[in-house]
């Protein structure tokens, strides 16, 4: 399976933070179009996009990689012109500090603390700077709510090492994506769906899971490493192949479902780790507990510096990923027994 670049740029490089996922959404619709039976829109704006198994006694496999980024929403405008925000999602602060931002409408920004207040980085200290000189030359480009997020890029580093931003969490957009074109033999009623707001509760798959009532839930996001500089102990390292994940801080996931991925993995050759995230979570909560429950888990990209402006990853772990997800919708869930 070769995969490139091109669909996960594209969409990492789309202005999308919480509750602003539209332009995203309908990016990944004409994507996964053409590989699915149908598509729609719930009201909260995820994109569900079903794709019939061909089991004679297909289960409901729910996918979910959320749409959102972290960012800014503007809360006032003062008299010099510079912009004050409030956090979308978990900021960081010494990150962002000194970094472009960009709005809606293109308009560019720089967040900068107001004075030097040592090691103080809350939101109160950082306005945003777009260069203007007054508070109604400010008001032509932004307004009291509107939505920044640190602008985009990506970059390759050496040998299989990527860094950009964000990761968190279109990669895995376009994991799931990239399942739907590769998949030649889908055995489970499978539901790709697009999730909002994660960012700031898991909202999103909260609703989108209840609709679905799903037997079996996999959620795509990325995961810390333990290898970073100063890193947390954590048996999870970049290039070491697809986390699955056992547990976070919002759930402990279904023991045979972990197992299930694991030999997957083993059987096809793709390489896999197990992720024990100590602090944190994901839309595999809202999943496992949507209803009567499903059996869930989560496929993880490791990555270093999440929340930054930097996120690395290693293409090996990307691929890997997409190699276990094309397994896992190619094997009939109702002949799995845990």
């Amino acid at each position: 399976m070769k995969i490139d670049m091109k669909i996960l740029k594209e969409l990492m490089l789309i202005h999308g933070v919480s509750g602003r996922e539209r332009a995203v959404a309908k990016r990944i619709e004409e994507m996964i179009t053409p590989y699915v039976d149908w598509v729609k829109y719930d009201a909260m704006g995820n994109l569900i996009c079903f794709k019939k198994g061909s089991s004679p006694d297909a289960k409901k496999l729910m996918l979910a990689g959320h749409m959102d980024e972290i960012g800014f929403l503007v809360t006032s405008i003062d008299d010099k012109g510079y912009i004050h925000s409030s956090p979308i999602g978990g900021i960081h602060y010494v990150s962002a500090a000194y970094s472009n931002v960009r709005f809606e409408d293109g308009t560019v920004g720089v967040i900068v603390p107001e004075a030097n207040f040592g090691n103080n980085f809350g939101a109160d200290k950082f306005v945003i700077d777009i260069g203007a000189t007054s508070k109604k030359e400010t008001e032509k480009k932004v307004k009291v709510g509107d939505f920044a997020a640190p602008v985009s890029h990506l970059q390759h580093l050496t040998g299989s090492f990527w860094s950009g931003r964000p990761f968190d969490d279109r990669i895995g957009c376009a994991i799931m994506v990239h399942a739907a074109m590769e998949l030649k033999d889908c055995k489970n009623d499978t539901y790709f769906v697009f999730t909002v707001q994660e960012e700031v509760g898991c909202r999103g798959s909260k609703t989108s899971a209840y609709a679905i009532m799903p037997d079996y839930s996999l959620a795509f996001d990325v995961t810390g490493s333990g290898d970073g500089p100063k890193a947390r102990p954590m048996a999870v390292s970049l290039g070491k192949g697809a986390a699955v994940k056992v547990k976070d801080s919002s759930v402990i996931c279904d023991q045979g479902f972990v197992s299930l991925l694991m030999d997957l993995a083993k059987e096809r050759k793709i390489a896999a780790q197990l992720e024990i995230l100590e602090g944190g979570g994901t839309d595999t909560c809202s999943m496992q507990t949507a209803g009567a429950g499903s059996r869930a888990t989560a496929i993880s990209v490791p990555t270093r510096y999440i929340h930054s402006n930097n996120e690395t990853i290693s293409k090996k772990d990307y691929d890997a990923s997409i190699a276990l997800t094309v397994a896992l919708l190619e094997t009939d869930l109702s002949k799995v027994e845990f």
